[in-house]
Parts: C-alpha cells; sequence; structure tokens
C-alpha cells in the first residue's frame, strides 16, 4: 500500500515501490511488498506492526543499510539506488542518524567519545568530534557522565548516548528501531519524550519503528505494517 504526504518541498526521505524477496528452497519469500513512503522535514513518523512484519527491512532499506529487490530510495533528493558503496555511506553518515533497541555503543570508549564517533569516522579532529558530542549529551540530560562507560550506565542512559550519537552529525532524519524496546515503562516515557522535544526544537525527522501503539499515538502519523504492505 502506498502512502505519500503532499509537500512542495523535497522530502527528508522518499521510498517508492520497495520490494523485497529471497528464494528458500524453491519457494519466493516477499518480506515487502511494492511499499511506498515519503517523510517530511520536521515530520515524526511511526511505524507499528508485528514481528516478523517487514518493519526493520523497511527501516535498514531506508536508511541505506541494505538495498530492495526492486524500487528506489531518494535521501534529500538523492537518488542512492546507483550511488556506489562509498557514495552510499558518506550520505548515510552526513545525513542520516541510528537508534536501535540495543544501543549498540562500544563498551571501551566513554560516553563522550562513544557520542563523537560518527564525526571520528568522517575524519573531524576529536577535539573537534568532542565539542559537539558534549552539547548533545548535555541536552540529553548527561552532562554529568561523559567520562562514564557504557556499563556504567543505565539502559536508559545508555539509549540517551544512543540519541546523542544519532544527532551529533545534525542529519535530516534519525530512523530509530524500537528505541525504547528493552526499557521499563517509565523510561520509555521519558526516551519518547525526549525524542519529541527534539523533534520540537531541532526539526530533525524521525521514522520510528515499534510495538508500542501508546508511544506510535503520539507521533505525527502512524503507520502500520502488515505482512509486508504499510497501511
Amino acid at each position: 500500500m502506498t502512502d505519500s504526504v503532499m509537500s512542495s518541498s523535497t522530502p527528508v526521505i522518499e521510498a517508492r515501490d520497495l520490494g523485497v524477496r529471497y528464494s528458500e528452497a524453491g519457494r519466493d519469500i516477499r518480506i515487502l511488498h511494492d511499499v511506498s513512503l515519503q517523510v517530511q522535514a520536521g515530520e515524526m513518523v511511526a511505524i507499528v506492526g508485528a514481528s516478523g512484519s517487514g518493519k526493520s527491512t523497511l527501516l535498514h532499506i531506508l536508511g541505506l543499510l541494505d538495498k530492495p529487490t526492486t524500487g528506489k530510495v531518494w535521501v534529500q533528493g538523492q537518488e542512492t539506488d546507483s550511488m556506489g558503496e562509498k557514495q552510499r555511506s558518506r550520505l548515510r553518515n552526513q545525513s542520516l542518524g541510528f537508534v536501535y533497541q540495543f544501543h549498540h555503543l562500544l563498551p571501551e570508549f566513554h560516553a563522550l567519545d562513544n557520542a563523537a564517533m560518527p564525526l571520528i569516522v568522517r575524519g573531524l579532529k576529536r577535539d573537534e568530534a568532542r565539542a559537539q558530542a558534549q552539547k548533545l549529551l548535555e541536552r540529553v540530560g548527561l552532562g554529568e557522565r561523559l567520562d562514564h562507560f557504557p556499563g556504567q550506565l543505565s539502559g536508559g542512559e545508555r539509549q540517551r548516548v544512543a540519541l546523542a550519537r544519532s544527532l551529533v552529525s545534525n542529519p535530516a532524519c534519525v530512523l530509530a528501531d524500537e528505541p525504547t524496546g528493552n526499557l521499563d515503562r517509565h523510561t520509555a516515557d521519558e526516551m519518547f519524550a525526549l525524542l519529541q522535544e527534539v523533534n520540537r526544537e531541532l526539526g530533525t525527522a524521525f521514522v520510528i519503528v515499534t510495538h508500542d501503539v501508546a508511544l506510535a499515538s503520539l507521533a505525527h502519523r502512524q503507520l502500520h505494517m502488515v505482512d509486508g504492505n504499510l497501511q
């Protein structure tokens, strides 16, 4: 099913007719069915669906981590299908941020360097990268935890570091895969409130995959993934 937002501005992410399929034991397995989607600047979109419905597959394709079998993705007006991997990686680093259910922080680095990592990878001087990361960590309430390692932080604090990391490059859109799925109810509510605050104050677009219908209802739009179809 197609979902589009009519706007004269260029979407931060646009997907057209995405399909994903593979063969297994002589059977044709389809994961996504002609999925189309536009995400506008500053928009928060929640995608809700059961486990195995194709939500994470869609998010990985929108984030240029995987390629679809059919269909195309544009990021800030740039068509990505014909790009080489270096171009895709550069665009991903500059325009997109990622938050996962499990924070994927590097255990040997403290919060400050974890948050600064996208800029360090880009080649920015470490001191400059750290200065930008510190601003984001302070924004998400971790100004006193800069030199703490992931193992010294609570689950909610680790997700806040992951959020700061996703924002440090000033991305047009953050893709969040079950960002509250590993948190208790109270901490999950706090995390989602923080996502809303960042969206409102920085104008960052969000695409959030979640099984939590209550949290999804707080986004600007709620879409449902059912057996590979976006509704």
